[in-house]
């Protein structure tokens, strides 16, 4: 059996029940390592703060309260965090896709940016390969929702995430092991500790493997779908040679050998009707191959000293870098209908040198920030259908990206504060794009970049241009504080995503493609509020929102009638979004706490302008509007999560019980409906029941996601018609898993 079954899912569900009694008859139990009336302490500012004072809306997830419920990676994330899409990017394991408030971006491809921007440490992850972070050894994950272009730059139009790791004890040797075992054979093993070699040095560690079998097949070559094979690793080393100097360098890598994550067909293919007939979701006819390798790796070096009591320097220094080599199979058939073998590459090295104040009443944050970065790629789209055609595309994008910003909050009154902030940013972007069709000495051939001999075709782009784009965002918000346990603001907050140059553009279709696209920006306007009723008890957070959504970069790929794929990016709509969101924890009794969280969002389209192509010499094209059919891609109109967390005292430990649910209302794919693709709004059932022992040396825990077996779309491609075979193809979610945990803490 590959997986537990239902005997397993009603044995959790009858243990969380069973339990529940015990909450409320056991003493007062502290939860998350934070007493009712600590509150939160977040660096969403790059400053600790408590976060009923952060005038942003930010959801935290602390290393419990993610271990009570069995997390995974951080796309757990999209099940607890109002108005976010937080998922593995279609035909990959571990490359992430991530939407907040409905701006975000989904193409993975080198040259494009992300709209939420993803932190660990502090350090930004420029590009999404191998972004779909384990949870191992961390202190907390904070998510914040909305521009932050003041303090974390370009592409943050959507939000941030932050990926904090857990600090390492300076006192005392730790040793922490943990043993997951679970559904298709899961088992992973992860390590981690830190040793003082001195009073001022320490150093630590953690290494992780996750190994499972595939949730489906790959019938034409057996292969298991839907594994995974990952081993991750990071060191660290902290020098403290007084308390006003701390000097700490990290390393990180991540290898992930999964095995290619392929199509699901959601149409017949032609003759062959029987290719979308299979077992399950999982499953998939693919013949591109199996191979994928994803390696990441990086460096960085963080320094802070305490020059007074009021004035704090820090830098960061950072490099990483990540390489790609896989296969995406589009048409999810034996045949090389449309199969794409695809190489990526990405080097990063950046500087950031931050001064932190605090002058009473006037406390911020100034600082320099500097990115030299590399992405590079190449990949074939074979296409037998279509003429027996390889397109093969290349390209380079070398960024040098500059910035100086500030963030100044000013005590007016005991109870009202005022925060300025405003980025300078400076990207010089140089793009080396190559496009030429093959046509193929055998079905399924491939250009000579990926080891075929086709004959040389037409050469469709080849071209290297280079842009600048200059721009300032600002921010300012007011706070008041009418009570203490409850603080009001307002805020604006702009953000913009560089442009850049289309890596897929066709010059002979659409020769402005030479040229580059330029940014899109969002301006964002705020009021929320944060609450810490009943001396903490009841902690609720809120926020009502309005953006405008301008020069929006709208990517496109379509067949043409001559066979070819034609893309497009331009800055072709305009948009606006609002919505209210509503989070908080209660706590119920002393023994029992409930958290939730709620979404609304509504985007429309005021503008959407498109263009047919007429691919007959000389190329032209016929502009459209679009506006009255499109609507926001990877963005349901409601979401929302609710979860209990019972503790009792039993067996000498602390006995903690979660049931969850999330929802998630009606969402597309793309801009444009699609009834095959589309996912219709879901629920999700979790459960987890996990005892500490006292002293917190042994952890037990049971941990049931998607109890109900709910079968969910998570991204898809859409290219229909007989020319590419109806390859309308669909990516899922994970089915009802079941993991049992040990770890042992020395």
């Amino acid at each position: 059996m590959k997986r537990f079954g239902d005997t397993a899912r009603y044995a959790l569900l009858f243990a969380s029940v069973c339990a529940a009694p015990f909450a409320f008859t056991s003493p007062a139990l502290a939860q998350d390592g934070v007493t009712e009336d600590e509150g939160i302490v977040v660096t969403a500012r790059r400053r600790a703060e408590n976060l009923q004072d952060v005038p942003i809306a930010i959801t935290v997830q602390s290393a419990e309260d993610l271990d009570n419920r069995g997390a995974v990676d951080i796309t757990v994330l999209q099940q607890t965090v109002p108005n976010a899409t937080v998922q593995v990017a279609r035909g990959s394991n571990s490359t992430l896709t991530a939407f907040i408030r409905g701006v975000g971006q989904q193409d993975p491809l080198w040259g494009f940016e992300p709209g939420v921007g993803l932190y660990v440490d502090d350090v930004y992850v420029a590009r999404p390969q191998a972004a779909v972070l384990d949870i191992f050894d961390i202190e907390r994950i904070e998510v914040l929702r909305g521009p932050q272009g003041t303090l974390y730059g370009r592409n943050t139009i959507g939000g941030a995430v932050r990926y904090v790791t857990r600090e390492m004890d300076t006192d005392e040797a730790h040793l922490s092991a943990r043993l997951n075992v679970g559904s298709y054979n899961q088992l992973d093993a992860i390590l981690t500790g830190s040793v003082p070699l001195s009073e001022t040095f320490v150093i630590g560690g953690a290494i992780a493997g996750y190994t499972r079998d595939g949730y489906g097949t790959n019938i034409n070559t057996g292969a298991e779908h839907y594994n995974k094979d990952v081993s991750a690793y990071r060191g660290s080393a902290q020098w403290t040679p007084t308390n006003a100097l701390t000097v700490r360098l990290t390393i990180d890598g991540v290898n992930d050998n999964s095995n290619a994550r392929h199509a699901h067909r959601l149409l017949p293919f032609g003759a062959n009707p029987d290719y979308a007939v299979l077992p399950s979701i999982y499953d998939t006819n693919a013949g591109a191959g199996d191979k994928n390798r994803v390696e990441t790796s990086g460096e960085a070096l963080h320094v802070d000293w305490d020059i007074s009591d009021a004035l704090t320097f820090r830098s960061i220094t950072a490099h990483r870098q990540g390489e790609t080599r896989g296969n995406i199979d589009f048409d999810g058939t034996p045949d090389p209908t449309l199969d794409i073998p695809a190489y990526y590459a990405d080097e990063q090295l950046s500087q950031e040198f931050q001064l932190l104040f605090d002058f009473g009443r006037v406390q911020g944050v100034a600082g320099v920030y500097y990115l030299d970065a590399m992405a590079e790629g190449a990949f074939d789209t074979v296409a037998t259908l279509a003429g027996a055609l390889t397109i093969a595309t290349q390209g380079r994008v070398d960024t040098e990206s500059i910035a100086a910003f500030a963030d100044v909050n000013i005590d007016i009154l005991e109870n009202l504060a005022l925060s300025i902030g405003a980025r300078w940013t400076r990207d010089e972007k140089t793009g080396t794009v190559y496009r030429q069709n093959f046509t193929q000495t055998f079905a399924g051939e491939r250009s000579p970049f990926f080891g075929g001999s086709p004959t040389p075709g037409l050469l469709r782009t080849n071209y290297t241009n280079s842009r600048e784009f200059e721009e300032v965002t600002p921010r300012i918000s007011l706070t008041w504080e009418p009570m203490q346990e409850l603080t009001i603001y307002g805020s604006y907050s702009q953000g913009f995503k560089s442009g850049g140059f289309d890596m897929r553009g066709d010059a002979v279709l659409t020769p402005d493609t030479v040229n580059g696209y330029d940014p899109e920006f969002v301006d964002t306007y705020e009021i929320g509020f944060h609450s810490g009723f009943l001396q903490g008890r009841v902690n609720v957070s809120g926020a009502v929102f309005y953006s405008e959504y301008s020069d929006m970069q709208i990517t496109r790929q379509e067949p043409t009638l001559f066979g070819g794929i034609a893309s497009f990016v331009d800055n072709a709509a305009e948009a606006t979004i609002q919505g209210v969101e509503l989070e908080g924890r209660v706590f119920l009794t002393d023994n029992l706490t409930a958290n939730f969280a709620l979404g609304y969002i509504d985007g429309e389209f005021g503008e959407y302008r498109s263009t047919a192509v007429n691919p007959a010499p000389p190329p032209t094209t016929i502009p459209i509007d679009l506006s009255g059919l499109a609507a926001f891609q990877n963005t349901p109109d409601m979401t929302g999560a609710f979860s209990l967390t019972y503790q009792a005292n039993v067996a000498g430990g602390i006995l903690a019980i979660t049931p969850s649910v999330s929802y998630r209302g009606d969402s597309q794919m793309f801009e444009f409906a699609n009834a095959a693709l589309d996912q219709e709004a879901f629920t999700l059932y979790n459960a987890s029941v996990v005892w500490t022992s006292e002293g917190e040396r042994f952890r037990l825990g049971l941990h049931g996601l998607n109890l109900s077996d709910e079968e969910y779309r998570i991204g898809g491609y859409n290219f229909p018609g007989a020319i590419y075979g109806d390859s309308v193809v669909a990516f899922y979610g994970p089915p009802q898993t079941i993991t049992a945990s040990v770890e042992v803490r020395f």
